[in-house]
């Protein structure tokens, strides 16, 4: 600075002009010597790591460029120059502290930003693994996001009013009951992730039923206070961490690692069409693949129980007889263990519940051995097509409620014979 003022002040300028044209000259070759050392940084330095990056057999480092993670940290090398070129206004203190600071916040900004980026690409590299559906760690990165950016601000402030930031940690004490309730959120999340992941309640792919919230669907993304879910008609809903824990919820992903998906739907079979075989029937039954052993065998058991305590079979309501729903039962049974698309490892069964106003339930139990939800569907569709189709071929009926087409016949019906009865006999 002095040689510059010396060297214009021999030009014949007046001092104070040789002070601002040298203070100009000074700027000038402090923004051009950022400018400079910006460019080699990027130019040079940048590309040479890009290309060890992208040449190197390691593909987690190329999460680093993606983030842009050394873009941000090269933008601190012209603030570096600024902050140590500020003594050139040591003459203007003024000047040169509002130089030093900006520079100093610009620097705090920047590795902020830098760090940032960082911790992103963090979560990208862990991502790439299969580990991370289990164990997701986004929360405990936002939690370290929180812990940088809090220390950011203290030192941005402490740089900006000139104190210790040690000084201003420990008036934060005082303000802790504060903290808590600003971060009580934060906190629960915090938490909940923490018992969320140790106990593998729920992963990133898990289709997860909370009835409270009205959410069914894919979760896609655990965070530190919520918990997003694709739901099946695509919406998105996002639910508190600590809901998890608080509220009851369904996870499913037991059912897709199992590989089977259950059916559990009952027929309703009208009580009046139930009765005992008749000899018709039971030679109707033999005819049938899926019933023939088992009537065979039958139906030397029951012959045999008859005759070992000479009971008299000419009443029906004596000894042992087949009926059509306990033949029924034993169909569908025979069905699904035959049916290629039936889990063959899993409970499969079909029996009778308590009967109702809706007549006599038969429900039938199995799993399927494709989880997939449309083929589910149509599997178990396909399954209660053929039951309902084959049942009046063992004289049974499926109830369901009258419509308005019964109630018309009836009624038809119904006015039919009282015409008959009113006209006359010729």
């Amino acid at each position: 600075m002095d040689t510059l003022r010396d060297y214009f002040m021999e030009q014949n300028m007046q001092e104070n002009l040789a002070t601002i044209l040298s203070y100009v000259v000074l700027s000038a070759a402090i923004l051009l010597l950022s400018i400079i050392a910006n460019l080699i940084v990027k130019k040079i330095i940048l590309r040479l790591i890009t290309a060890v990056i992208t040449r190197n057999k390691f593909k987690w480092d190329d999460k680093l460029l993606e983030r842009k993670v050394f873009q941000k940290f090269s933008h601190i090398v012209p603030a570096v120059i600024i902050y140590y070129a500020s003594i050139i206004y040591a003459d203007y203190p003024v000047i040169s502290m509002l130089i030093s600071k900006g520079a100093i916040v610009y620097m705090i900004l920047v590795i902020l930003s830098a760090l940032n980026a960082f911790m992103n690409a963090i979560n990208d590299i862990y991502q790439s693994y299969e580990v991370s559906k289990e164990k997701p760690i986004k929360g405990y990165i936002q939690v370290v996001k929180i812990i940088i950016f809090f220390v950011g601000a203290i030192l941005l402030i402490s740089s900006l009013i000139g104190q210790n930031p040690l000084i201003l940690l420990g008036g934060l004490g005082a303000l802790s009951a504060v903290l808590l309730l600003v971060f009580q959120s934060s906190i629960l999340g915090l938490v909940a992730g923490i018992q969320l992941t140790a106990n593998d309640m729920i992963r990133v792919g898990d289709w997860i039923e909370m009835p409270n919230y009205h959410t069914d669907g894919d979760v896609i993304e655990i965070t530190l206070n919520t918990v997003k879910i694709q739901n099946w008609d695509m919406t998105i809903s996002m639910i508190p961490s600590h809901a998890f824990i608080t509220d009851s919820f369904r996870n499913w992903r037991g059912m897709q690692e199992a590989g089977g998906r259950r059916i559990k739907r009952a027929l309703y079979i009208d009580v009046s069409s139930i009765k005992f075989c008749t000899d018709e029937m039971i030679a109707h039954f033999e005819q049938i693949h899926y019933l023939k052993d088992y009537i065979e065998n039958k139906q030397q058991e029951i012959t045999t129980y008859n005759q070992q305590y000479e009971i008299n079979t000419a009443n029906e309501v004596n000894g042992r007889r087949l009926t059509n729903i306990g033949t029924y039962r034993v169909y569908i049974a025979n069905y699904l263990a035959q049916h290629p698309q039936i889990h063959e490892s899993m409970t499969t069964m079909v029996r009778q519940l308590a009967p109702g106003e809706y007549g006599l339930p038969l429900e039938i139990y199995t799993f399927t051995n494709d989880i997939r939800w449309v083929e589910y569907e149509a599997i178990q569709s396909d399954i209660f097509d053929h039951i309902i189709a084959v049942a009046p071929e063992f004289g049974l009926k499926v109830f369901q409620n009258p419509s308005g087409q019964d109630m018309r016949s009836m009624l038809g019906e119904a006015s039919t014979k009282l015409v008959r009865q009113d006209t006359p006999s010729t």
